[in-house]
């Protein structure tokens, strides 16, 4: 609803606000409706009403959203309907929308579609970020790649902490109803942690929220991140959230215990709920989709991902699946078909292959248009150079996979990618491990790719679920981010739990070799391209190929770092930023090689600012790593500052010291690399002239302590340094509010604020260095 003014002359406030320069508009109104939202919650002050948090989470129902109302059209005039903060769901969104009628400027409307008209040719999709957990203790891209290339099983006993009743619940009997025969999965034992208060959320809707959703959002938050982007500057971006969810059985351990959870309930169980929390979370505005074609699920999201791209429905998307087991069901019945390996364990395409192992984790990776990716400077990791989603239609069973089906998915993604069977060098297959969906699976991919492979040059075939068993709604996505790591690294892991090739399978009409050990990748001048299947028990199939990243531009060389600078960090709560500094303090003692200064940019760049921060100045990794673990065990330490953030826009003070703030070179090095800074030296120097006997330039450039060390000289060397420093700040945006200074400082903070021009300023500032030099002699 549009607000809309009452029939009678400009408000008060109204003409306030016409009166005030832009940049103080949004802060003035924002604090009156601050002010007014703490009233209305009883508050005692403003500051604890964060402008960015909807206002439900704030504590408004129906009635206060009506107070609130009646309160603003008093102060405005505005005639306001009782639906305003549901329009407008936060205070700083709600200034925004205020600020546009009081003052009768055009409504800015978000376009939430595409700016790019969909590209007529075929532009790659970019993958430019992954984010996963995945059993065996895995937690990003780099710890599943350590896990696979080091050939390690990840396969465990079933979890303790879930309430399941292990002994009753197993049975060697595969006929035994109720039962499991296997006692091992794949599992993430911490499923359970989630930091409640990082994402906005209440203890009780927390504990009713599915943890695959609880998931989502964390690998969501670190892909924005891993891809440099400040996950808290995407509200109302075109960014698509496209996941695969296909467990359900949370609901059924909400229902055991329902006390205070059934308000929660609806959406923390349901499924399409996993993509729109999301986007809700995050304030994205492009399609979001939950996607469940059993376990092909995450590479279907990926397919659908990548058409909202090509189609501009978004200019980014993530994509990708979660799974968690909250009831053994899943067990319980694969037993009864028969289909789950006995020692918990996926033997994909070996004689020994005797049914799958479940597993669980959760993968998003950040896609965009190729020629996006590249002009945002975002880095590329690989290419998804084409996809395709089809059918089994009327095949051997309902469930049961179909040969032909896999062909025709194949075939199709290569004419999506416009590639042919040979140049694709290698496919991280589905490879289950069961009898007959093995042997279906390779009959396809030899009847497509081995035939246009050779014996010196095979396809090489893998699958990750031999390490991390089969993570059902994960697995599609975590083939993808091994398979992204393996073009990285150019090394292809091998394959665990293979005896020999099955004897299903007739290897001899094809090219394929199976990695029963790791293979070197070499480069042979065309990008390293891999393949990867996903086919769900509902007859979807889905195979998407990779591609290496193009050669990025050649980057101008990084400056070298001079001297300390900031490595800041900060989180949500004092606790977790002692553990954040834990856990970079760890990463420094491991990789003695970390320079500080890369180090600090990548801290501060594309990383959210939350509410509490700690800074340590440094330049030495010794110093670094010692500052925090002293914020770790919450002791003091010279180079740590410690404090606060703020949650509201902040207002700006330029501090101007006086004389003692000087040092031999101020500024030479600033004024050879900025013109600005050194045009504003320049004219000093020129009014100086009219005054003095020294050349400013002379001193500045000087190496010899003691140039600056008559008080005649000083006084306007640091006035000249000081406001071209400030001139330098207002030309990338930075404006203060307010100045303050002290002796010559005192005389910059007026030459700043418009009160003294520069040739005033530096007549007052040299004349009066050059009385107190003849009052000192």
């Amino acid at each position: 609803h549009a607000a809309t003014q009452s029939p009678t002359t400009a408000s008060t406030l109204t003409q306030e606000l016409a009166a005030l320069p832009d940049t103080d508009r949004h802060h003035r109104l924002l604090d009156l409706i601050r002010s007014n939202v703490a009233a209305v919650l009883g508050h005692n002050t403003p500051d604890a009403i964060d402008p960015q948090r909807p206002f439900k989470e704030l504590g408004f129902d129906s009635l206060t959203a009506v107070e609130l109302r009646n309160r603003l059209t008093n102060a405005t005039t505005l005639r306001l309907p009782a639906t305003l903060i549901f329009d407008h769901p936060t205070p700083h969104t709600l200034t925004t929308h205020l600020l546009t009628h009081l003052l009768n400027t055009p409504t800015q409307t978000k376009t939430t579609t595409t700016s790019h008209t969909p590209p007529t040719t075929h532009d790659p999709i970019a993958i430019v970020a992954t984010a996963c957990r995945y059993p065996g203790g895995v937690r990003d891209a780099q710890a599943l790649w350590d896990l696979v290339s080091a050939g390690i099983d990840a396969v465990g006993e079933l979890p303790t902490n879930r309430g399941w009743d292990l002994e009753g619940l197993y049975d060697p009997d595969p006929d035994a109803t109720g039962k499991t025969y296997t006692r091992h999965g794949a599992f993430l034992h911490d499923a359970d942690q989630f930091d409640a208060d990082f994402f906005h959320m209440n203890p009780r809707e927390a504990l009713a929220t599915d943890p695959q959703q609880r998931l989502l959002l964390e690998t969501a938050w670190e892909a924005f991140e891993h891809a440099g982007i400040d996950p808290t500057t995407l509200k109302g971006t075109s960014t698509g959230v496209f996941t695969g969810v296909i467990s359900q059985d949370y609901l059924l351990r909400l229902h055991q215990n329902p006390d205070g959870l059934e308000g929660y309930i609806a959406t923390g169980s349901s499924g399409s709920v996993a993509s729109g929390r999301v986007a809700y979370t995050f304030g994205l505005e492009g399609p979001a989709m939950t996607v469940d074609t059993a376990c092909s699920s995450s590479l279907v999201a990926l397919h659908l991902a990548a058409q909202a791209l090509r189609n501009g429905e978004c200019d980014m998307a993530l994509a990708g699946g979660a799974t968690i087991m909250a009831t053994p069901g899943t067990f319980q019945v694969f037993s009864r078909q028969r289909g789950l390996a006995p020692d918990g364990r996926c033997k994909p395409f070996a004689d020994a292959a005797d049914g799958t192992g479940w597993g669980e984790g959760a993968g998003l990776i950040l896609l965009e248009r190729l020629s996006d990716a590249q002009r945002n400077g975002h880095p590329v990791l690989a290419v998804l150079r084409g996809s395709a989603i089809n059918q089994d239609g009327a095949s051997n069973g309902l469930t049961a996979p179909n040969g032909p089906s896999q062909q025709r998915v194949i075939e199709q993604a290569l004419a999506n990618a416009q590639l042919t069977p040979d140049q694709i060098d290698a496919v991280e297959a589905h490879g289950t491990g069961t009898t007959l969906g093995d042997p279906i699976e390779a009959q396809a991919l030899l009847a497509t790719y081995g035939r246009e492979h050779t014996e010196e040059r095979p396809l090489w075939l893998g699958s990750v679920k031999s390490n991390i068993g089969h993570t059902q709604a994960a697995a599609g996505i975590a083939g993808v981010i091994k398979m992204v790591e393996a073009i990285r690294h150019g090394r292809l892991p091998r394959t665990l739990h293979v005896d020999q090739p099955s004897t299903h399978v007739e290897w001899e009409t094809g090219h394929i070799a199976l990695l029963t050990e790791a293979q070197p990748w070499p480069e042979t001048g065309e990008p390293r391209r891999a393949a990867v299947s996903s086919f769900g028990m509902s007859g979807t199939n889905a195979h998407v190929i990779l591609e290496a990243a193009p050669e990025p531009a050649e980057a101008e060389p990084p400056q070298e770092q001079s001297g300390p600078v900031p490595v800041i960090l900060s989180a949500r709560t004092p606790q977790a930023l002692a553990e954040a500094a834990g856990h970079l303090a760890a990463f420094v003692e491991a990789h003695p090689e970390v320079e500080v200064g890369p180090l600090a940019a990548r801290l501060w760049h594309g990383r959210a600012k939350l509410e509490h921060r700690a800074g340590v100045i440094t330049e030495d990794a010794g110093e670094l790593q010692a500052a925090l673990a002293a914020l770790t065990d919450g002791n003091a330490h010279p180079a740590l500052i410690v404090g606060p953030g703020t949650t509201a826009p902040g207002r700006t003070a330029f501090v101007f010291p006086g004389q003692g703030s000087q040092w031999a070179g101020m500024g030479s090095r600033l004024a050879a690399e900025g013109p600005l800074f050194a045009a504003h030296l320049a004219a000093c120097q020129q009014e100086l002239a009219r005054w003095c006997d020294w050349d400013l330039l002379d001193i500045l450039t000087s190496d010899n302590e003691d140039a600056l060390a008559r008080v005649d000289i000083v006084q306007p060397a640091l006035f000249a340094v000081m406001t071209g420093i400030a001139r330098l700040l207002e030309h990338y945006g930075i404006t203060p509010d307010a100045v303050i200074g002290h002796s010559q400082g005192e005389i910059a903070a007026a030459h700043i604020a418009g009160a003294l021009s520069l040739p005033d300023a530096i007549a007052v500032v040299t004349l009066r260095a050059q009385a107190l030099t003849r009052l000192a002699g």
